[in-house]
This record gives structure tokens, C-alpha cells and sequence, in this order.
């Protein structure tokens, strides 16, 4: 049995890892279920065994991957704070937004067995919860986008200038309108808890969508 403490090298990068595939699993699924692209484009798959729908379009999947790419490390370090997917509409202002808020708690020793399968039925909750948002959700309007911003600790986004991950692939600082939306509606989906990550994902929804 292989045990994992803080300290541990590869501690971050087990936490990266977990949470990055799990990442890119749930930004397919909103994109699916609050249709910014068609149905046309994705494909049944399982994950966390239960089913999803990922997209099949190879630029779009290569966009996710490569902002997840970026992200990865910032989540090694604990420096990333927030993961958010906004959904934009022909304005480029945002409709919603799917806030994943992402800490790590003092750990001192875990099982790796304990802690994958543990997690995993956490994700699993959380994935289930976004297949079926829509439920609580107006529709949007026609037309949407969609961006993926990060919000980081301070000393973060200082060294975050001076590394680029992927050539071509720089960080750059967010709209102001992508970051705010005016008097949002506040919808909390599912709150997980565990030895090696919190995670808290909620969605801000603008009040008036018609574009």
C-alpha cells in the first residue's frame, strides 16, 4: 500500500492530475448540456462510471487541453483559487458562469488506494450534478461562447507572466466583463469534501439572458 503525505514530490502532481482529468470531463458535459455547441459534435463516453458526453471536434478539444494544460501546474503548487467556465453570449457578455472554488486541505498521511477510489465517487456526484443543471437553469440565447478563466493567489499571478506552458498559448488577464456580472443569481450545484482536495462548484446566472 503506497501512502502519500504533503510533502511528498509527487503529492501535487497525483492532486494535479485527478482534478485536471475531471476538469476536462466536466467542461465537455456543460458545454453539452447547456448546448453552446450541437449535440451533433459529442459522443456518449463513461467516466467516474457513470456516462457523459464529450465532444468529438478536434479544435475545441485541443483548446480545453491546452488551457487545462496550463492550468495544471498552478494546481501542483495550490496556487490556483478558482477554475470558471463562462458562458458568453453574440456580446461576449457573460450568461453564466460555472464556478469550480478549489483548495486543498492539511493532509498528513493517505492511502493512495483509499484516496483514488474515495475521490472518485466525489467526482462522480459532481459530474451527475451537471447532467442535470439544466433542471435549475434558464435557457440561454443563441449564439453563445465560451471562455475558461482562472483566478489565482497573488504571488501566482506574478510568476505567471514570466512562464508559458505551451508556445502560442500565453496567460493573459480577463476581460473586466468576463470576470463581473451584474447582480448574478446565485446557484449552488454540489459541494465536495475529501482528504486531498475541496472543491465548491456553483453557477452565477445573469438575471435577464434575452440577447
Amino acid at each position: 500500500m503506497t501512502t502519500l503525505t504533503r510533502q511528498d514530490l509527487n503529492f501535487g502532481q497525483v492532486v494535479a492530475d485527478i482534478l485536471c482529468e475531471f476538469l476536462e470531463v466536466a467542461i465537455h458535459l456543460i458545454l453539452y448540456v447547456r448546448e453552446v455547441y450541437p449535440s451533433g459534435i459529442f459522443q456518449k463516453r463513461k467516466k467516474y462510471n457513470v456516462p457523459v458526453q464529450m465532444s468529438c471536434h478536434p479544435e475545441l478539444n485541443r483548446y480545453i487541453q491546452d488551457t487545462l494544460h496550463c492550468v495544471k501546474p498552478l494546481i501542483e503548487k495550490n496556487d490556483a483559487e478558482k477554475v470558471v467556465v463562462v458562458i458568453m453570449d453574440k456580446e461576449h457578455h457573460p450568461v453564466e458562469r460555472f464556478v469550480f472554488e478549489i483548495s486543498q486541505p492539511p493532509l498528513l498521511s493517505i492511502s493512495s488506494e483509499t484516496l483514488l477510489s474515495h475521490v472518485e465517487q466525489l467526482l462522480r456526484a459532481v459530474i451527475l450534478k451537471i447532467s442535470v443543471c439544466d433542471a435549475v437553469l434558464d435557457n440561454n440565447p443563441p449564439g453563445c461562447t465560451f471562455t475558461v478563466l482562472v483566478h489565482t493567489r497573488e504571488a501566482a499571478t506574478r510568476n505567471m507572466e514570466k512562464v508559458q506552458v505551451i508556445k502560442d498559448f500565453p496567460w493573459i488577464v480577463a476581460d473586466e466583463q468576463e470576470v463581473h456580472m451584474q447582480e448574478p443569481r446565485l446557484i449552488p450545484l454540489k459541494t465536495m469534501t475529501s482528504d486531498i482536495v475541496k472543491m465548491q462548484l456553483y453557477v452565477e446566472e445573469r438575471a435577464q439572458k434575452a440577447s
